[in-house]
């Protein structure tokens, strides 16, 4: 029986556009990211640099851009937060130890605050009963440190714990540890049909029960 489940935040509940992103960073003149760049990028989402180290990084390399450029491309990426997945995590909080864990950075989280607003933000963070974001707890998936801080903190047993993620490489980190996993496939999935689509592991087990 699942008593605990470990969502992902980004095209599980916050849709994303790749190719927005793609598109904006494009316009900066960013082509392609180096192999430098994505070790900053990592840098940043694991909290080892700051945000202001993170920006005056690009800034060197692409010397006419400003900041707010740089952010406003950098955050095209998030697209929007439907009202109903809330909805869902607010009917099944009550059923399950909640988590999250999100490969993130600040910037993407303070965006994020901005678009849904206070209140909405509020209740999403309610939902939980702890939120793990890569940038505050230096580890990001499929890093064993970042599952295996959920565990051993908030004492789960894996054999009970649901690991939700749209990336395979972090499914993959996560079975080697013996969580139970839903690869969820945005453009055919929702995390709002997790009964109907894990109903393998869940039974009879219902939203509200």
């Amino acid at each position: 029986m699942i008593k605990n489940i470990i969502f992902d935040l980004g095209d599980v509940f916050i849709n994303l556009d790749h190719s927005k992103s793609e598109t904006e960073m494009l316009k900066l003149g960013i082509q392609k990211f180096t192999d430098e760049m994505l070790d900053c990028n990592v840098s940043h989402e694991k909290g080892l640099i700051s945000t202001e180290e993170f920006l005056s990084y690009y800034k060197d390399i692409f010397s006419k851009l400003s900041n707010e450029q740089f952010i406003d491309s950098w955050n095209s990426i998030i697209n929007d937060f439907p009202k109903y997945r809330l909805s869902f995590l607010e009917k099944i909080q009550n059923n399950y130890r909640l988590f999250l864990l999100s490969n993130t950075n600040e910037l993407h989280i303070e965006y994020f605050k901005n678009l849904v607003g206070y209140d909405f933000y509020t209740r999403f963070v309610d939902s939980f009963e702890k939120i793990y974001y890569s940038h505050l707890i230096h580890h990001r998936k499929p890093e064993k440190e970042s599952f295996e801080l959920i565990i051993q903190e908030n004492k789960l047993k894996v054999a009970e714990t649901l690991f939700v993620d749209d990336s395979l490489i972090n499914i993959i980190g996560a079975k080697k540890l013996g969580l139970k996993t839903w690869h969820l496939i945005p453009v055919k999935e929702d995390v709002v049909n997790m009964y109907e689509i894990k109903n393998s592991l869940f039974g009879q087990q219902k939203v509200g029960t």
